[in-house]
């Protein structure tokens, strides 16, 4: 299979999955099981080109963080995601001073991708006829951003996952939980891959990076993501997040069945 085709089917299925509470690292896994497997690099750049996608998305709100910056509320809301992103970033930053590695193991992804599925059943299931409220609170803010470093910790969990779960049991409605989840990915992400890059370029490695490569998974990334988004902002007006979470149990399962 040309190496640009590969590219293109990993891309997609990073778009499709980075903002779906699903994991991007276990689709990813399932994916490079018949796939050539890709550089940490790849993987890592190609979640900028998803991240992309959000600025078409949350166009408004974006907006607003820009050029509305003098209204108390997008300071309040400006001043929730940036706490949000300095908890992720130091917690990030005690990470590496302590030179912690992600695993390259199967199973633990498997097992919290089924566990995180697990838990959302639980959780969508303890919502029942509770009320859930769109009051974005520091509470909330400062939760997020601590189940952000969760995901960093153990890959398989999901960053949109965690975050939104973590949202959810403190009361947050669904799409205000998968709109501040999705705009704190913005930072998070796109510093996540600037470092790699800036890594890469800095100390590259036997084996040269195919940069040409990397810019057509990006691209498939944005344009699956945006779809993705779109789609998942509506849906979680009227729909709960069950069926993903018996969708992440499946996955788990096969990751520990088929990939090893």
């Amino acid at each position: 299979m040309p190496d640009w085709i590969v590219a293109l089917i990993l891309g997609a299925v990073e778009g499709v999955t980075e903002f779906l509470p699903v994991s991007s690292t276990g689709h990813l896994l399932l994916a490079e099981h018949w796939l050539p497997r890709q550089s940490d690099l790849f993987n890592t750049v190609i979640q900028c080109g998803a991240v992309l996608a959000l600025f078409a998305v949350f166009t408004d709100r974006i907006r607003q963080l820009l050029f509305r910056w003098r209204e108390r509320e997008t300071q309040d809301y400006f001043g929730k995601l940036a706490l949000a992103f300095f908890i992720t970033g130091v917690g990030g930053l005690v990470l590496k001073k302590l030179d912690f590695k992600l695993t390259e193991a199967v199973t633990p992804v498997a097992a919290a991708t089924l566990i995180g599925g697990v838990l959302f059943l639980a959780v969508e299931n303890w919502l029942r006829n509770r009320p859930l409220g769109d009051d974005l609170t520091w509470k909330i803010a400062i939760s997020i951003g601590a189940a952000q470093l969760i995901a960093a910790v153990f890959p398989g969990t999901s960053r949109s996952g965690i975050t939104i779960l973590v949202a959810l049991l403190l009361g947050l409605r669904r799409p205000a939980a998968a709109e501040f989840s999705f705009l704190l990915g913005i930072p998070t992400l796109l510093a996540a891959g600037a470092l790699q890059s800036f890594s890469a370029l800095r100390h590259p490695g036997g084996t040269p990076e195919r940069w040409d490569m990397i810019l057509f998974g990006s691209v498939a990334a944005a344009i699956t993501a945006f779809v993705v988004v779109k789609w998942l902002l509506r849906f979680v007006q009227t729909h709960t997040f069950v069926g993903f979470a018996w969708y992440r149990i499946i996955l788990g399962i096969l990751l520990l069945a088929f990939v090893r």
